[in-house]
């Protein structure tokens, strides 16, 4: 079909918006934010915690921001989404690079078609894997935030609500995951396309020895026909 060679081209530009996703999910400090529920109502200030610093913003005018001292003060949840965020970034790299060295049009592994597919499989691996590496902590952070919000034990300043950096992150681990899907049919339908031109090639070589084959067959039957014939 025509439009197959399209999807290459798609995953990459769709590879793209992950990585771009990815990264401003990591950066943005909106992963957790205040809420105002019952004796906080304290809505000129509101609170920002992010994976590398938390802000504070006053009456939409003044934002005040601060880096971490430590990496030991983040809850659990925080840390581990650190690692795996930067883990998510390193590894959508690496699969639009890997897509594109798959490419047909890409000229780094020349006509060699089986070695591409094999690059293309991969590259939609690590696409699959990103989307877990980048789902996993968004999730976790915010089944933290609801789970803390309707604990009876947690005064109401200590209650946070779920921040925009955890849409933005939902959104690319989608957009990665069609990413992979995508990758990994075009793969399929290129693989199939190699066992059929192997398939293709074996039966032309095999029907070139059968003829070869009988043509000598022939041509020592005709030699002792005539051996015959003149004993």
């Amino acid at each position: 079909i025509y439009w197959y060679p399209l999807l290459i081209e798609t995953s990459l530009v769709l590879g793209a918006i992950g990585l771009c996703g990815t990264i401003a999910t990591t950066a943005l400090p909106t992963w957790k934010i205040s809420a105002f529920i019952g004796a906080n109502i304290i809505v000129m200030e509101e609170l920002w915690e992010g994976l590398w610093m938390n802000c504070y913003r006053q009456a939409n005018i003044n934002m005040q921001c601060k880096v971490y001292d430590s990496l030991l003060i983040l809850p659990p949840e925080l840390q581990a989404a650190r690692g795996l965020m930067c883990v998510s970034i390193v590894l959508v790299v690496i699969s639009l690079v890997l897509t594109g060295c798959g490419s047909q049009k890409n000229s780094c592994l020349g006509d060699n078609l089986k070695s591409k597919n094999i690059i293309l499989a991969l590259g939609g691996s690590v696409f699959l894997l990103s989307f877990l590496t980048t789902l996993i902590p968004v999730s976790w952070v915010a089944h933290t935030v609801i789970s803390n919000f309707y604990n009876p034990t947690l005064l109401d300043a200590q209650k946070r609500e779920i921040g925009q950096a955890l849409f933005i992150g939902w959104a690319t681990s989608g957009v990665l995951l069609i990413t992979g899907i995508i990758v990994l049919f075009r793969f399929s339908k290129r693989r199939r396309k190699e066992e059929q031109l192997y398939n293709e090639t074996y039966y032309m070589v095999e029907r070139d020895e059968q003829k070869g084959h009988s043509v000598d067959l022939s041509r020592t039957q005709s030699s002792f026909q005539k051996h015959q014939e003149y004993v």
